[in-house]
């Protein structure tokens, strides 16, 4: 793995290499909007990513932190991508709580096992909107 430990990586370059997003595009994307915050603060795809920083990355419904524990340019596999950071426990406790919750939340709510035909979709267009349809 080539390290990059005397200057810093840009910080979508970072990310697409650590493999958190598919693209670079996308994690320009995702920095620019505010989904990925540079030791609590939002900041720039240029930013300088340096080592021991705190990345805040939204994925979905998953909020992970992670320490920033090695820098490279180059997408490498999987294995090696995943030791270029180190999710904090506490995030890890977090996302674990909040997927119960969702999960929990799904078994309250079913769905059901088909869609509905077209008489059904005209009484439900019927109900929900007071008998205009």
């Amino acid at each position: 793995m080539k390290e990059k430990s005397s200057e810093g990586v840009r910080l979508d370059k970072w990310l697409w290499a650590a493999r958190f997003y598919k693209t670079r595009a996308i994690a320009r994307e995702m920095v620019e909007g505010g989904k990925v915050h540079y030791n609590g603060q939002r900041s720039k795809p240029s930013k300088l990513v340096e080592l021991n920083a705190m990345l805040t990355l939204r994925q979905g419904n998953d909020e992970k932190t992670v320490k920033v524990l090695a820098l490279t340019e180059q997408r490498r596999p999987a294995t090696d991508a995943s030791q270029l950071y180190e999710e904090t426990a506490e995030s890890i406790t977090k996302r674990e709580k909040v997927a119960l919750a969702r999960k929990m939340n799904a078994l309250t709510m079913p769905h059901p096992d088909r869609r509905p035909d077209k008489k059904e979709r005209r009484d439900l267009m019927k109900f929900k909107h007071g008998g205009n349809e």
